[in-house]
């Protein structure tokens, strides 16, 4: 099969596509066909090298945790799963080694759920780590409500723009930051756009005089920091970016796997509640492309590879 690598750390330069034998697999688990996978910026930095003093890098690597494929073949120990099943996967190992950035994996029936229906392949491949990470912040982290006003900065990103639709399906009404290039995307989300900028605080308050009842950071560089300004009494202010210590009591969140939520997500698209922006899909062997628009920011939604020429 063929697989993206990289032997040592760096950028999208130390990429490369190279053939591999297929994925061995042990009785309990099961051999997705990757008809799609997701970039996320997590790649980049394991990549990089950064997470190295926390995580083992067994090299060669092949990145990617997020994949929509087809269930080939279960292991004799296997249940919940069969060949044919279209699945979801959030495929994160102990070690940096096998990902998803190839035509197949093996992957444990846990890390898996049923595709959603209504999904193309690159959009069903973008909602497991973005969407666990905006899910579990919107309702694990700030417990949103009905009636809830809330403020997601970096609204029209991978895990924002996800933010905003879980908000909005559970009743709150989502005020989404964004560039001026971004506004009229977060518009059709169902979030009131808001600027970037100098501004941003009195924007805010003409929409939401008493201040908002909670707060997601997905875009870090400073955005919590007019937090004090916009926050209600008692409101709740989780950040994805490392960023909490810009704003006192803050929730870090970090995306763990959680089945039953991972789930919910799939519902929620079959509800027509919350769909996934690709913002762009490029063949496998173009990842190390498909990398470099990521780093290069302005990003709407997702990015996705595809090992098949419709997703």
């Amino acid at each position: 099969m063929k697989a993206v690598q990289y032997q040592n750390f760096g950028g999208p330069e130390v990429l490369e596509v190279v053939d591999i034998p297929d994925p061995k697999m042990f009785a309990d688990l099961v051999l997705v066909r990757i008809e799609a996978a997701a970039l996320n910026p997590a790649d980049l930095g394991f990549q990089s090298g950064a997470a190295d003093p926390l995580v083992d890098s067994l090299f060669p690597v092949t990145p990617g945790w997020d994949l929509a494929g087809v269930v080939e073949q279960v292991g004799v120990a296997t249940t919940g799963f069969r060949p044919g099943d279209e699945v979801i996967g959030f495929v994160r190992g102990q070690a940096m080694h096998y990902g998803t950035y190839a035509e197949k994996i093996s992957a444990e029936p846990r890390q898996l759920v049923r595709k959603p229906r209504n999904l193309s392949w690159a959009q069903a491949a973008g909602l497991p780590l973005a969407g666990l990470t905006a899910y579990q912040a919107i309702v694990h982290s700030l417990e949103v409500t009905a009636g809830d006003t809330v403020l997601v900065h970096g609204a029209a990103g991978g895990v924002g723009h996800l933010a905003v639709q879980i908000a909005i399906a559970r009743g709150a009404r989502v005020l989404g930051t964004g560039s001026e290039a971004s506004q009229v995307f977060i518009g059709s989300l169902g979030a009131i756009p808001v600027r970037y900028g100098d501004e941003l605080v009195e924007q805010v308050l003409k929409i939401a005089p008493d201040g908002v009842d909670a707060v997601l950071d997905t875009a870090g560089r400073g955005s919590l920091s007019t937090t004090q300004a916009l926050a209600a009494v008692g409101a709740r202010v989780a950040s994805i970016t490392r960023s909490a210590t810009e704003y006192e009591g803050a929730i870090d969140v970090y995306a763990r796997l959680d089945g039953d939520d991972l789930t919910r997500l799939v519902e929620l698209a079959e509800e027509g509640k919350l769909t996934v922006h690709v913002d762009r899909a490029f063949p496998l062997g173009q990842a190390a492309e498909a990398q470099r628009v990521l780093a290069g920011g302005h990003v709407r939604g997702k990015i996705a590879l595809k090992n098949r020429r419709e997703v």
